[in-house]
């Protein structure tokens, strides 16, 4: 994490400088063109269309309500906070580094689990019941890395690339990344089992 996620002298590879500038947009603007271009791909009606959406939508705003209950409730400090004072965590296999800054400014609020790797997951979970892991291939595009475009052909690599990018961008570590990912998969399937159930 500090080697990968620092703003200066960071072990990153061009591409992957890419890839967390890419994965600062927050929000439907990081779920929803994929889920559109799924539908389209797909042929979906209008009805299907309207059913998509809104597993989407539910199953995001819940991964949301989880994810910041579960911060607070934990409160973990974020790599910037542990990287400055690492002569404080009892670990002797930190060393402390006071002007260590990440990628990315550091988001005011805790770090565990993951926000972004909750919400892909989610979404990914709703499409993957709809469409599979692997899908017809998909390209995306950011605000916040202009000129970037991101390709996927597995639902799979779309959520493993956000827990990368967490970690590049160094705001998360890769446990965060995974657990949240994870709580996502969990809302995203129970939405799908439990709501919105096609009519027989």
């Amino acid at each position: 994490m500090k080697r990968m996620g620092a703003k200066t002298g960071s072990a990153r590879s061009a591409e992957q400088t890419e890839i967390a500038r890419f994965w600062e947009l927050t929000g439907p603007a990081t779920y929803n063109p994929l889920a559109q271009q799924l539908s389209a791909a797909k042929r979906l009606d209008v009805m299907e269309n309207a059913r998509l959406f809104a597993l989407v939508g539910m199953a995001t705003a819940d991964a949301l309500i989880a994810i910041f209950d579960t911060k607070y409730a934990y409160n973990f400090w974020r790599p910037v906070t542990a990287i400055r004072n690492a002569d404080t965590d009892g670990n002797d296999a930190t060393e402390r580094d006071p002007t260590w800054e990440p990628l990315i400014p550091t988001p005011m609020h805790p770090e565990y689990p993951c926000a972004h790797c909750i919400s892909q997951a989610a979404a990914a979970a709703v499409l993957e019941s709809l469409f599979g892991d692997s899908i017809p291939p998909v390209r995306l595009t950011s605000t916040t890395a202009p000129g970037v475009t991101r390709s996927f052909s597995r639902l799979s690599d779309y959520v493993t690339e956000v827990i990368n990018a967490r970690i590049y961008d160094g705001v998360h570590y890769r446990t965060s990344g995974e657990v949240g990912a994870a709580m996502g998969r969990k809302i995203g399937d129970y939405t799908v089992q439990n709501h919105l159930k096609p009519r027989r």
